[in-house]
């Protein structure tokens, strides 16, 4: 593939996952949680969504392939653990959140739909 077609491709790639993160966003607030931020930037990595309901505070990341069972096999041991490292760095900057506990969340997102997996890092370390 030619420089100029990999970055077209880069650039679509990136578009599809900021709307599945939009639409993300959209359906966690209309199950009544607030999105406290997205796209946060940490020392330790990026994290996609964070949002909050009634004390229970998520992580989410968000990933959007051609297929909900692409975007299942995509996050790699290596990904679960920058991915904690960076909510740990976004929860010491910013205290009083996760009261009735904390956890990952996995969106994924396909031209068939989206599936969120709830707690989806228990079990796997």
């Amino acid at each position: 593939m030619d420089p100029q077609a990999k970055e077209a491709a880069r650039r679509a790639a990136e578009r599809r996952g900021l709307e599945a993160e939009r639409r993300a966003a959209a359906a966690l607030e209309a199950r009544g949680w607030t999105v406290l931020a997205r796209r946060v930037r940490t020392p330790a990595g990026e994290l996609d969504l964070i949002a909050e309901r009634d004390g229970l505070l998520a992580f989410l990341e968000v990933k959007s392939r051609p297929s909900l069972a692409e975007a299942a096999h995509s996050v790699s041991p290596r990904q679960r653990a920058r991915i904690m490292a960076a909510a740990e760095a976004w929860l010491a900057g910013n205290p009083g959140h996760g009261a009735a506990g904390i956890r990952f969340d996995i969106i994924l997102a396909a031209p068939e739909g989206m599936r969120r997996i709830r707690n989806a890092f228990r079990g796997w370390d």
